[in-house]
This record gives C-alpha cells, structure tokens and sequence, in this order.
C-alpha cells in the first residue's frame, strides 16, 4: 500500500469520493495536459509527493523524458513547451497562488489557443481538485513513498519541491 493511500485508511468513503472525482476530472482531459496542470498545481504548493507522483506518470507513459521533466519543474516557461502547455501551467498556477485574481483574460488566453470553455474549466479542476489532495497529505506528513529515491538524483533534488522522501 503506497503511503498516500494509507493516509486515508481512518476515512474510506474520502477515499472513494476523491477517486471519483479525480477519475472524472481525468476522463475529460488529454492525460499529458492533466498532468502538467497537476505537476503545475503541486509545485506551486509544495508538495513533493504529487510532482514525484505525477511527473512519474509523464514519464512512465513516455508523455516527456527525465531531461524535459526536470526542465519543466525547474521552470516550465524555458521548458520549450509550446505555447497552450505554458498557458495551462500557468492558469494552474495562478489558480494556486489567487484563484480570485482570475480574470477573463486569463481564460481568454487558452481559449485564443483553441482550447474549449470545458477544457478550460478542466484545466482549473485540476488545479483545484491537487489544492485538496496535496494540502491534505501534507497536513498529515505524509511523505512520497521510498520507491522515489531510486530516481536520478539530479531529477529527485528538482522534484522535492517540499517534505522530502520517506524514508521507507
């Protein structure tokens, strides 16, 4: 069982309700754009755990190589994304930092892009639905799983961005 699985043991019915809607969130977006809004998402709050997690499925699924992946936390607007990649990290970033602060020209943007008002409002999903998950492991210390130390160690320093690796 994988420690972020394990924070939700006392609660199961949390446990099922966010698989619900975070698989929901996921069926309506191109898993590469899910996981960069997700990676933006977790960055932006510090959560190691979830870039570990979701920068591993970037990878793993060959969406980017541990080169383009390091780049891409380390700073996504010098990553050579394109340009409809740079505005969803960004939107799920702003999201983060001042969902408030959100203007019409911010979803303007994407939608200039070709991006539809429900891919646009799924990007935000996204963001929204990692301020939960990441804000709630990190309350309650839960760290990545040791597995994650395995990687490349330049690629690890880049994605602990917050609580470091368990240790097992």
């Amino acid at each position: 069982m994988l420690n972020h699985e394990r924070a939700f043991e006392a609660r199961p019915d949390v446990a099922e309700a966010w698989r619900g809607l975070n698989g929901a969130i996921k069926s309506n977006m191109d898993l590469r754009r899910y996981e960069l809004a997700t990676v933006a998402a977790a960055r932006r709050l510090r959560s190691s755990y979830c870039v570990l997690a979701h920068g591993s499925v970037l990878m793993d699924q060959d969406l980017v190589t541990p080169g383009e992946l390091q780049a891409i936390v380390a700073d996504h607007r010098d990553a050579g994304l394109d340009e409809v990649d740079v505005a969803i990290m960004d939107l799920a970033e702003k999201v983060v930092d001042d969902a408030g602060a959100i203007t019409a020209a911010d979803r303007d943007r994407l939608r200039a892009l070709g991006l539809t008002d429900e891919e646009v409002f799924d990007v935000v999903l996204a963001a929204t639905a990692r301020c939960f998950y990441s804000k709630t492991l990190d309350a309650m210390d839960v760290r990545a799983d040791s597995k994650y130390a395995e990687l490349d160690p330049e690629l690890r320093e880049t994605l602990v961005v917050g609580k470091p690796i368990a240790e097992s």
